[in-house]
């Protein structure tokens, strides 16, 4: 075992001494009972051999079968559920991808004299990581996520641009007013979004949609995961560069 500090030998020693409280508590708890820091018990967790604090209380409950860990088994539940749930937004999404349309999107974005993206809300990261890539594989792009601007750069598209759009719901009213402005202008708009009945990708040339699941860790917040769009616009990108190095 590697030499622990006083600090950590202090908190080994507490451990030791209040097992079945350490068993019913959190990091955080165990930090404030034990009057140290949650770095200080990683560090004396990964000194003594385990992989953190979960990793200890998990070989305290392989040991003691019948100590209390209900909320360790919780937690492991939640956190099971979090992983199926990224899964599920992943396996999904890329089932549903009709693979004729990326040949259309990367030859429509291929000759394009300008691709214009246009975002909001935390979409906004996902077309600057989209428009970022094409960039670096020499395609010249603008990327919007101003309301105002989205109006107005709208209205001055030509048939010669492609329009991006990114929105999980489909139904942004700065990007629906945007998409009917290059619909009447003949503009071809590309649209990554989950909901395929949505505003937004009823009116485009070439839908996306991705799979999102139902439940949000934070749903009093709209912060719902972009996971699929990413993986849409990921994947459009790829298939741009490949496109790209065969020319």
């Amino acid at each position: 075992m590697e030499r622990l500090t006083k600090t950590e030998e202090y908190l080994w020693n507490y451990i030791n001494q209040h097992l079945n409280e350490v068993a019913t508590q959190s990091i955080v708890e165990l930090s404030v009972s034990a009057n140290v820091s949650t770095a200080t018990i990683v560090r004396t967790m990964k000194k003594v051999g385990y992989d953190g604090y979960t990793a200890f209380k998990h070989s305290l409950k392989n040991k003691n079968k019948g100590w209390d860990f209900a909320e360790l088994e919780v937690a492991d539940q939640s956190i099971k559920r979090a992983i199926e749930k990224n899964e599920q937004e992943t396996l999904y999404t890329i089932r549903q991808i009709n693979p004729s349309l990326i040949e259309d999107a990367v030859q429509k974005l291929f000759a394009a004299d300008r691709v214009i993206l246009f975002a909001r809300g935390l979409s906004t990261y996902v077309a600057e990581e989209f428009s970022l890539k094409l960039r670096v594989l020499n395609k010249y792009c603008e990327n919007y996520n101003d309301p105002n601007i989205i109006r107005i750069k709208s209205e001055s598209l030509t048939p010669e641009d492609v329009a991006v759009f990114i929105s999980l719901n489909g139904e942004t009213k700065d990007l629906v007013e945007a998409i009917e402005n290059c619909r009447k202008a003949d503009v071809t708009t590309i649209v990554f979004t989950t909901q395929k009945e949505s505003s937004l990708a009823r009116q485009a040339t070439i839908l996306f949609c991705g799979y999102k699941a139902p439940d949000s860790v934070i749903p009093e917040y709209e912060v719902k995961s972009r996971l699929p769009l990413s993986i849409l616009t990921r994947i459009i990108s790829d298939a741009y560069g490949i496109r790209v190095n065969v020319h």
